[in-house]
């Protein structure tokens, strides 16, 4: 049974939560707390991080934990902060990091350096101005919103390396000292001068040091000598001791300042050069040369210098001029692991992926203390496919009718590139960057380049059959299209160069899975990411040379909808199903897992935003799209037995009658265009009974996975009640909704909550009344449900949208049922935009009245119905 669950939206500017539905039994929800962020966001963030993070939270929310426990522990950290009273700005390393545990969640695109240093910034504020409200010291204020945290002292550990022979290390106690405007760092001697008669705060200072005296032997040591107070020479096996010690101290409020190659070295390793030179196949299984060597840190040990140390007792060694810790276990475990991969015949690419995700391998001679470098050859096909050098240039076709953009142009070339090595490709670019269009420029070159012997096999959902078909007609009319369907399932693959299908199809018909397609490309990917449905496993189970798959959305909010597209393009790249499991468990612990699992799967997917200002200067910034949707049957019934009775009622109009005939006629095939229901007055108003309801579900699902905003016009005051039912379902969110109907002194109030309150995901509006004189910058999504054939009324509405104010382009999608009136009109507009832009304008539609009866029958006739 679905749940609600509560999710983090992420934005160009911030976040908010929304809630989704889960099919996990333990998922997250709390009212409380989905009110304060929708109230104060920044202060429920900032609250967020004196909490304990729940396990439920969705990796959004545990994002957001994250990023604000980072924050309140470095306030604790920082022994100036009494001093200074004042949060101190991340570091650029703390922003990579949390760069690096950006999960795969809705909105994670607008995740950035800048976007965290905003965040941070945001959590400053409200720390600095609680902390001044309290009027506490800053221990005090801590410990009021959470008794655990343990606030840093000012006392800190200095060890240096030092060039002598039998003190190679020195050590210095200092403390901090000075006020909110200098912070100054002295001896810890200088406190015994500055405290001088005021015990109470030597002691208060000296409090994290007695804490680490009854943790550590050498530390009470020091203290009961004097020799604390002191600059001290170490030797190697005090320094490895001391070294040892420095999380006890951290723990106890000490802040210590040691060499790098302590903190940043690794444990020993076998690093393992894959890929130097080109395979001789290609794909996941290609066989990849390799290059094993043993390092301790960044430096590399021949095996006579492994066992050299071995011999040697554990401790500090100086390796090569620098120091290193020996651990004679962890050196024993490499040459193990050098010894099994030596003996090994070579690495597949599949195995040297996962080995860098950490997925380990179902090889187990490859698993040990393994890293991965990529070679020459590898690093080159990475660079490639990233984007970082540029692709083989490809040409369409001669028979592609269309001039592509710069970065389609990229998308041609980055499919072909997939193709050439043998992989699948992901084409994930926002809705109204022209997927489709990319999509027929890499048919129509692989028609033109196999001279026809290429058959490709497209799936989509069933509302696009259409759409695609109109499409292909329009960009790229040298191919032959053939619609697979429940009428017309028996084919012969020699019969056209592209097959399209829909998903429903793809499990009934079990031809398709015998034909080895060249390429095979489903629409709408996310169709298949349940792995486990009967769907899923029919599309996979088609045979193809190269696989492409289509979405306007990225993989959000749940991995395993990215291990099933993955298995789909290319099986195995992300490991087993439950391999894959154990990865994503890990996650929450694993803080740079999300960063490996980008590093493996960007190559294959490529996504491009409206929001890039890279595509913003190569793009209109209202891009406008025909949404051709088909006829239900009903409707096919409806609107034959409207057209015998116009044909009937033409014969005796005439003069003033004819033309009210004429445009009544004309608002009824309309309406039955829209949904049966709209014509015959019933109120049930099924999806399935129309083909533009089930166009505008897939476009608003697109639309809500993206957490974007809709504006949807008809012209049809009594429609705009269902459609807004309708689009409550698929949002699962209520909108908005004005039509002549909505008093004028609520007009207002309504547009200003569709443009400030982010939940509210549409509004529904009567073409009249809200097609002029409002501001609905807030969407960039028109859909124009129904067509009022006249441009200067349709762009006026548009312009509710695409005006001053609005900060993203707009995408603009028009309904044309085809076979229609609607499709007729939408062509003649289309060819003759002089008759649309003097004429219509001016005449609204009265100007079809001036048909003739045969022109007006054939207006209305409707074509290609069975």
């Amino acid at each position: 049974m679905a749940r609600e669950e509560l999710i983090a939206v992420f934005t160009p500017t911030g976040f908010y939560l929304d809630t989704a539905q889960s099919e996990s039994s333990k998922t997250y929800y709390n009212q409380e707390l989905f009110q304060h962020f929708r109230e104060a966001p920044f202060a429920a963030l900032y609250d967020l991080g004196f909490l304990t993070p729940d396990p439920l939270f969705s990796p959004g929310l545990a994002f957001l934990a994250d990023i604000s426990t980072e924050f309140v522990r470095s306030i604790a950290r920082d022994s100036d902060i009494e001093l200074t009273r004042r949060a101190k700005p991340a570091s650029p390393e703390m922003l990579l990091e949390l760069l690096h545990r950006t999960p795969y969640v809705t909105g994670m695109e607008h995740i950035s350096f800048d976007w965290l240093r905003g965040v941070w910034e945001n959590l400053q504020s409200e720390f600095n101005s609680q902390l001044e409200r309290s009027g506490k010291t800053v221990e005090e204020y801590l410990r009021s919103r959470n008794e655990s945290i343990e606030l840093v002292g000012r006392v800190f550990f200095h060890l240096v390396e030092h060039k002598t022979e039998n003190f190679p290390f020195a050590f210095l106690a200092t403390y901090s000292t000075g006020s909110s405007r200098k912070v100054n760092h002295l001896p810890l001697r200088r406190a015994i001068k500055e405290f001088e008669g005021d015990y109470d705060r030597l002691l208060t200072l000296l409090s994290t040091v007695n804490r680490a005296s009854e943790k550590s032997e050498m530390i009470a040591g020091f203290a009961q000598s004097g020799e604390l107070f002191s600059p001290l020479g170490l030797s190697a096996e005090e320094a490895y001791t001391f070294l040892r010690e420095v999380t006890i101290y951290e723990e106890c409020g000490i802040v210590c300042r040691i060499p790098d190659w302590w903190r940043t070295q690794a444990s020993p390793k076998v690093r393992l050069k894959v890929g130097e030179r080109t395979p001789a196949t290609l794909g996941l299984e290609a066989l990849l040369d390799f290059d094993a060597r043993a390092y301790l840190g960044d430096t590399q040990l021949s095996r006579e210098e492994i066992e050299a140390l071995l011999s040697e007792s554990e401790g500090l060694a100086l390796v090569k001029g620098r120091w290193m810790a020996v651990d004679h276990h962890k050196l024993r475990t490499i040459l193990q692991t050098l010894d099994k991969v030596e003996k090994m015949g070579g690495v597949t690419l599949a195995d040297a992926l996962h080995a860098q995700m950490g997925l380990g391998s179902s090889d187990s001679a490859v698993e040990g203390e393994l890293e991965v470098d990529n070679g020459t050859w590898l690093a080159s096909l990475r660079s490639r496919l990233t984007g970082q050098r540029k692709l083989t240039a490809i040409k369409p076709g001669r028979g592609f009718k269309a001039t592509l953009r710069g970065y389609q142009q990229h998308g041609l070339d980055w499919l072909f590139a997939l193709r050439e090595i043998g992989f699948g490709a992901l084409l994930a670019d926002d809705m109204g960057l022209g997927k489709t269009v990319q999509m027929l420029a890499y048919l129509e070159r692989r028609r033109s380049e196999t001279k026809g012997a290429a058959r490709a096999l497209l799936v989509v959902p069933a509302s696009l059959l259409h759409n695609w078909q109109r499409e292909a007609e329009r960009f790229a009319p040298k191919l032959r299209v053939r619609v697979i369907h429940t009428g017309n399932k028996a084919f012969s693959p020699k019969e056209a160069d592209v097959f399209i299908t829909t998903y429903g199809m793809a499990t009934r018909l079990e031809t398709l899975a015998e034909i080895d397609w060249d390429t095979l490309v489903i629409d709408e990917a996310q169709a298949i990411k349940n792995p486990s449905t009967r769907q899923t496993r029919a599309v996979k189970a088609l045979r193809a040379a190269h696989r492409v798959a289509l979405t306007g959305t990225p993989i959000e909010n749940r991995l395993a909808d990215l291990w099933s597209l993955s298995d789909f393009l290319n099986p195995g790249l992300l490991g087993t199903a439950r391999q894959f499991t154990g990865f994503e468990k890990n996650l929450r612990e694993d803080h740079a897992g999300y960063a490996r699992l980008r590093g493996i799967v960007n190559p294959f997917i490529l996504r491009r935003l409206k929001t890039d200002t890279s595509i913003i200067s190569d793009l209109p910034e209202k891009l406008e799209s025909r949404q051709y949707t088909s006829l239900s049957k009903k409707q096919v019934v409806l609107y034959q037995k409207l057209l015998a009775d116009l044909s009937t009622a033409l014969e005796i109009a005439e003069g003033i009658s004819r033309r009210g005939l004429v445009l009544a006629s004309l608002t009824k095939f309309k309406q039955i265009c829209n949904h049966p229901d709209h014509y015959t007055g019933q109120a049930e108003y099924k999806p399935a009974e129309s083909g533009k309801f089930l166009q505008l579900a897939e476009i608003c699902g697109t639309i809500h996975e993206k957490r974007e905003k809709l504006v949807l016009f008809t012209q049809f005051k009594e429609l705009c009640e269902p459609l807004s039912r309708y689009l409550h379902g698929i949002f699962a969110v209520e909108g908005l909704m004005l039509h002549g109907g909505t008093p004028v002194r609520s007009r207002g109030k309504l547009v200003e909550r569709f443009n400030q309150d982010e939940q509210v995901p549409f509004m529904v509006l009567s073409l009249k009344a809200g097609g002029t004189g409002l501001n609905l910058t807030a969407a960039n999504h028109v859909v124009h449900f129904d067509r009022w054939w006249n441009p200067a009324v349709e762009n006026q509405a548009t312009d509710r949208v695409f005006r001053i104010g609005q900060k993203r382009d707009v995408v603009v999608h028009k309904f044309v049922t085809t076979g229609t009136v609607e499709e007729k009109i939408d062509e003649m507009l289309s060819g003759k935009q002089a008759l649309a832009d003097a004429v219509i304008a001016a005449s609204g539609e009265t100007w079809i009245t001036e048909m003739d009866n045969r022109q007006l029958l054939d207006l209305f006739r409707l074509e290609g119905a069975a």
